[in-house]
């Protein structure tokens, strides 16, 4: 049966788990707030369910418990940060504030991030920028998943991309959030702990094969949504998150799951950028565009889903499964 729980709770055994593995505070303060954020979205791939991976990656050593991240200002419109094998999200904190200076200076910034590790929920980078009336759009490439199309060799991860949009009152009108896949490889690596089979459309088995066993296709190959249009977006991503940040590339990666190959060493790219700075109005355009969406019926803004189970949860709290939240617990 189900536990409810509160988020504070959540955010609780999360911490408590990280620091149990080895993290210092500054590593696992973000990362539990990160799983918080996602079990309030209703993301569950990424919230407690992916708390037993980043404990046995401590533990193992793919991610450095006590990394501390450096930043470097190489020109007024580049931050780069080195996220030293830690979590992403240290070193995500760190690099923000300069980036957004930076925007709010110069109209545009980017910053990038090296020897970084599995981000989380990227919209919510995403969201922070454009909590600060900025629009952000952010790039994190992974261990390679996705093969060109007509091969089967995986070269690209699933690299997602978000996009998000300030209301012009402190928030994000909307948040993009999708990755190059069909669907992110943590939803399969989900169904594969489950024993479930995946849908066929999803991936390919080591043969180049359409599979719907999950184990396969962890062993072959993902597949990109809208065929070589996907591919074409994670192949846009590998350049900026990987190869103009002096990332790792996706395919010398070693995977977000499993003990196996040392430190990943992917990377990150945000861009924020100041909508005041090339035309006035933006707010009201946008405004526009969201009503032409959402005045559709049965039409809905990206990321909506996402704001509704928020609310809920906030409310509410999530549900979690008492097997999981036993094993999570600190003997």
């Amino acid at each position: 049966m189900p536990l409810h729980v509160t988020l504070d709770e959540v955010e609780e055994l999360a911490l408590n788990r990280l620091l149990a593995a080895g993290a210092e505070d500054l590593q696992a303060r973000p990362v539990a707030r990160s799983i918080r954020r996602a079990e309030q979205d209703g993301v569950r791939s990424h919230g407690l369910m992916y708390l037993p991976i980043y404990a046995e990656h401590l533990t193992c050593g793919k991610v450095n418990g006590r990394a501390a991240p450096r930043l470097e200002r190489p020109s007024p419109a580049a931050v780069v940060v080195d996220a030293a094998h830690g979590f992403a999200h240290p070193a995500i904190d760190l690099g923000l504030p300069s980036l957004i200076e930076a925007a709010e200076g110069l109209g545009i910034a980017a910053l990038t991030l090296r020897r970084s590790y599995n981000c989380g929920i990227l919209g919510h980078h995403a969201e922070e920028i454009a909590r600060q009336g900025l629009l952000g759009l952010c790039f994190t490439h992974a261990p390679a998943s996705i093969a060109p199309v007509g091969g089967h060799v995986p070269v690209i991860g699933t690299n997602p991309f978000a996009l998000a949009v300030p209301d012009g009152a402190g928030g994000a009108r909307f948040v993009l959030d999708q990755s190059a896949s069909v669907v992110a490889k943590s939803e399969v690596i989900l169904r594969a702990r489950r024993g479930e089979e995946i849908p066929l459309g999803w991936a390919l088995d080591a043969e180049g094969q359409p599979t719907t066993d999950p184990a396969a296709a962890l062993k072959g190959s993902m597949l990109p949504a809208g065929g070589p249009k996907g591919f074409g977006v994670g192949l846009l991503v590998e350049v900026l998150a990987s190869a103009l940040a002096g990332a790792v590339a996706s395919r010398d990666a070693s995977p977000f799951s499993g003990p196996l190959g040392g430190p990943p060493g992917t990377g990150q790219c945000f861009i924020a950028l100041d909508p005041a700075a090339f035309a006035p109005g933006f707010v009201d355009r946008i405004a526009a565009l969201a009503e032409a969406i959402e005045g559709q019926a049965g039409a809905r803004l990206p990321g909506a889903r996402r704001k509704a189970a928020r609310q809920r949860a906030m409310t509410d709290g999530v549900e979690i499964d008492d097997d999981l939240f036993a094993r999570l617990q600190v003997q």
